[in-house]
């Protein structure tokens, strides 16, 4: 058992007024019987040890947030009782895609599960020339599906209700062009090195008032080509964060942070 877990279960058993919260997407309305996905009973289970009526709280990852009593766990499971809806936690009003150039390693791990407690509506990741996967290592890798299981944890741990969305993988050229296309949110933001363009406004200067929703393009260890600068310019407004080159694991969240502190969500 890891020492986040060890923390949580000491602390749930020290104070029965906190109440362990598990994604229950089956959830909707006070009396539905929902079973857990298999992730989530192991933990109610063989993790946190809870039984039949104890009390519980769970999220759809829609936004709705309920009480709940676990009616029974098993070999087969767990199942909870939906009880009456609560307030969930607010979602940010700008609505932010963050399409990120994959990182190598576990670093995109992180990115995931930060954006995710930022508040973001959507990822993207992307391939970019620079990055050091290709989309078919990741799709024989199950990324996409470790990405989202990621993005449950951190929404399950951060209190958020809505668990956002990891689009599939795609290459750079694909989302610049669902960019012309609009198919991904506007306006967009493609954060890019000091110097990497002449056209480029810091993040100082960008207007203060919030959009609905946004696209932000976050580049790789190695940063944007020339040529991705030059494509990005077409269906982006190109920002610079400041006159420091920051490390790519990291630019997500500080970018995020910034802007959404621009914008008056922070």
């Amino acid at each position: 058992m890891g020492a986040g877990f060890s923390r949580l279960w000491v602390s749930l058993s020290d104070n029965p007024g906190v109440h362990a919260r598990f994604h229950a997407p089956d959830a909707d309305r006070a009396g539905d019987l929902v079973a857990l996905p298999p992730d989530e009973a192991q933990h109610l289970i063989r993790v946190l040890r809870l039984k039949a009526g104890a009390p519980v709280r769970v999220f759809n990852g829609r936004g709705g947030e309920f009480d709940a009593v676990v009616e029974r766990t098993g070999k087969d499971g767990a199942r909870v009782r939906v009880g009456n809806a609560r307030a969930a936690a607010r979602e940010a009003r700008v609505a932010v895609t963050l399409a990120q150039a994959v990182l190598k390693g576990d670093k995109m791990d992180a990115v995931v599960r930060d954006a995710v407690m930022m508040g973001v509506a959507a990822i993207q990741p992307m391939v970019t020339t620079r990055s050091e996967v290709t989309l078919p290592s990741l799709r024989r890798g199950r990324r996409h599906d470790r990405w989202q299981r990621i993005a449950v944890s951190s929404a399950k741990q951060c209190g958020r209700a809505t668990v956002p969305t990891i689009l599939e993988p795609q290459g750079f050229e694909t989302v610049a062009a669902s960019l012309a296309a609009m198919a991904l949110p506007q306006p967009c933001l493609m954060f890019i090195e000091p110097g990497a363009s002449g056209d480029a406004t810091s993040i100082n200067d960008l207007d203060g008032t919030s959009p609905r929703e946004a696209t932000v393009l976050i580049g790789p260890e190695g940063g944007w080509t020339a040529e991705e600068v030059d494509r990005g310019s077409a269906v982006s407004r190109q920002v610079t964060l400041s006159d420091r080159t920051l490390r790519a694991d990291t630019m997500a969240i500080v970018t995020l942070t910034a802007l959404f502190t621009r914008w008056g969500e922070l």
